[in-house]
C-alpha cells in the first residue's frame, strides 16, 4: 500500500514536489494519525532479515543515498566509508546497492573530509562552520542524487554494511513505510546498556507527556534513519539535535505513526560524550518539542 501523496514512482521525482513545511504540528486534542501500534503490524524488522542482493532487485529503478553527517570523526570516518563502498556498490566491487556514500563535512578541524574522500567519498561542506546535525541533513538533501536517503552515524566503531541495509529494507520492500528508525543495544563505559542518556532524560519524557503516540519508537534520537526523498522535503529537518525527534513528530503528524518503521540494528558503539556536553543535545530537543506541542498555539 503506497502512502498518501507520495510520488508513482522514481521518473516523478524531480517533477513532483511536496509543500515544504517544517512544522506538521499536531490536532488541537494533542493527538496523531495513528491506525495500528509499531510491531503490531509487521513494521518492527531486524537487520538481518535483508539481505543486500535480494534488495538491489526491490530497488526498481529507485537510487540510493547513504549521508553521513560527520565534524572532526577522523577515527572512524575511514572505515565506515570504505565499509559501505567495498561491501554495497558497484565501484567498490560490491552488490550495486548504493549509488553514492555522500559525507557533509560540517566544520571539521582534524581532516574528516580527506579521509571520507580518500575511502571512496563525495564530500560537501556544510553551509557554515559547524552548522549543526540538522543543518547537515538538509545540505544532505539539497546534495544527495538519490530517491531514497539513508542516514548513518559517523563515529560508530562497530559499523557493518548490515547498518545500511537494515535501514533500506523496509524502504524498498513496502511502499506504504515513510521513515525508518534504528534501535540498538548502547553500551556505557564498558556496561552492556547505558547509552542514550539525553533519549531517557529528555526525548523520551518529552514523547510520553506531549507526544505519547510515538512512544512506542524504542530510540527516538536514532542518528540511523532512512527516508525516501519527497518524505524529507515535505518535513524539513529541523536544526542542531532536534532533528531526529522533529523527523518523527512531523512525519507522524502527517503520514501517521502506522508508516514508521524500526529495525533492531544489534549493538551500536560509539563515542559517548561527557555530561557536561549533553546540554545543548537535551535543549535542542525540548524546543522542538514544545514548538510542536499542542500546549503552544500555533497560528
Amino acid at each position: 500500500m503506497a502512502v498518501p501523496g507520495a510520488p508513482d514512482g522514481p521518473s516523478d521525482r524531480h517533477e513532483w514536489r511536496a509543500p515544504v513545511t517544517n512544522l506538521a504540528g499536531v490536532r488541537d486534542d494533542g493527538g496523531m494519525p495513528v491506525t495500528a501500534g509499531l510491531g503490531d503490524d509487521g513494521s518492527t524488522y531486524v537487520a538481518a532479515e535483508f539481505d543486500a542482493a535480494a534488495l538491489v532487485a526491490a530497488k526498481r529503478g529507485r537510487t540510493v543515498s547513504v549521508c553521513i553527517p560527520a565534524r572532526n570523526e577522523a577515527a572512524t570516518i575511514g572505515p565506515i566509508v570504505a565499509t559501505i563502498v567495498a561491501e554495497l556498490t558497484a565501484p567498490g566491487g560490491g552488490i550495486p546497492l548504493v549509488d553514492e556514500v555522500l559525507v557533509v563535512d560540517d566544520g571539521s578541524t582534524d581532516g574528516t573530509g580527506d579521509l571520507a574522500a580518500r575511502a571512496g567519498a563525495r564530500v560537501v561542506t556544510g553551509d557554515t562552520a559547524s552548522g549543526g546535525k540538522g543543518q547537515a541533513m538538509r545540505v544532505a538533501l539539497r546534495e544527495a542524487a538519490g530517491d531514497l536517503l539513508a542516514f548513518v552515524d559517523g563515529d560508530v566503531t562497530n559499523f557493518g554494511p548490515h547498518f545500511v541495509t537494515g535501514l533500506l529494507g523496509p524502504l524498498l520492500t513496502d511502499d506504504s513505510v515513510t521513515v525508518v528508525k534504528g534501535f540498538y543495544q548502547r553500551p556505557l563505559h564498558g556496561d552492556p546498556d547505558g547509552g542514550g542518556r539525553v533519549t531517557e532524560l529528555m526525548a523520551r519524557p518529552v514523547i510520553d507527556l506531549l507526544f505519547p503516540a510515538l512512544s512506542v519508537v524504542r530510540q527516538p534520537l536514532a542518528g540511523e534513519t532512512a527516508a525516501p526523498r519527497w518524505v524529507l522535503e515535505k518535513c524539513t529537518p529541523a536544526d542542531g539535535y532536534a532533528v531526529e525527534l522533529a523527523l518523527l513528530v512531523d512525519v507522524a503528524s502527517h503520514f501517521g505513526v502506522e508508516s514508521i518503521a524500526q529495525v533492531d540494528l544489534g549493538v551500536r558503539v560509539h563515542r559517548n560524550r561527557p555530561l557536561s556536553e549533553l546540554r545543548p543535545q537535551a535543549t535542542d530537543i525540548l524546543a522542538a518539542a514544545l514548538a510542536r506541542s499542542p500546549l503552544l498555539a500555533h497560528d
